[in-house]
């Protein structure tokens, strides 16, 4: 069984352009975050992307590559597609690194591979952190509900579980997901052929589809702080500054 980190990366970003080849401290961001993964923690590291830019300044680097159609709806979409290519077997495990985030601890990506690897009957594994009971009615941070085994039994924008009788204290934490995942390649050949599911397109969280169709997603908190991502101008320059101020 392989573990094969993949890194999606595109050029095109409405909030900023070209994002992937952004300058930090010298080298592109898609770069930086290549050089995160400890690559002997796994069989192979590999960018998906749908750009020649990309590809090319990739390669230059010595990294492996593999492109993809430009026209894929979801980044699932895309992983499933570099998989196929790379030739992946139905039980080799795939780790998605967003090609924006450069300040990824390594360990948190061993975590992921190692829960879906130790979870028989699991489609999926991700990590969450906890969070303060006040953000029970922020959107923007998906909370989940986990079970025995750390099966995960439900994703919501919503403040799940919700606390009906107030017995809830300041001490009381929620569980906010964060987007690093592993997945079976068996699974994300099966997700490419599921169509948008009713809670998928209500929440709008593409992991419900998987539960929506009887996959089981299994769940551990990281063993490290989950770092924000480069998605604004104002993101990539706080990263830049890490970046300077560790050289």
């Amino acid at each position: 069984m392989k573990k094969v980190v993949i890194i999606p990366a595109r050029y095109s970003s409405s909030r900023l352009p070209g994002k992937p080849l952004q300058d930090i401290a010298g080298k592109p961001m898609i770069i930086r975050v290549c050089e995160a993964v400890d690559a002997s923690l796994f069989s192979d590291v590999v960018v998906a992307t749908d750009d020649k830019r990309i590809e090319d300044c990739v390669k230059r680097a010595g990294y492996e590559v593999v492109m993809t159609k430009e026209d894929h709806v979801s980044g699932t979409d895309r992983l499933q597609e570099a998989a196929s290519k790379l030739g992946l077997a139905a039980e080799d495990i795939i780790i998605n690194l967003q090609g924006d985030e450069p300040l990824m601890p390594v360990d948190n990506l061993s975590q992921v591979a190692r829960l879906l690897e130790n979870s028989a009957g699991a489609s999926v594994a991700t990590l969450y952190e906890t969070v303060a009971v006040k953000e029970a009615g922020n959107p923007n941070i998906v909370k989940l509900v986990e079970g025995k085994n750390h099966r995960v039994l439900y994703f919501s924008r919503a403040g799940i579980p919700f606390d009906r009788d107030n017995v809830r204290t300041g001490a009381d934490v929620l569980k906010r997901h964060v987007g690093v995942y592993a997945y079976r390649k068996s699974a994300l050949d099966e997700f490419v052929t599921y169509p948008e599911g009713e809670l998928e397109s209500l929440e709008k969280l593409e992991q419900l589809r998987f539960m929506e169709n009887g996959h089981s997603i299994v769940a551990e908190k990281s063993v490290l702080p989950i770092p924000v991502g480069v998605d604004t101008a104002e993101d990539l320059e706080a990263v830049r500054k890490l970046f300077e101020e560790s050289a």
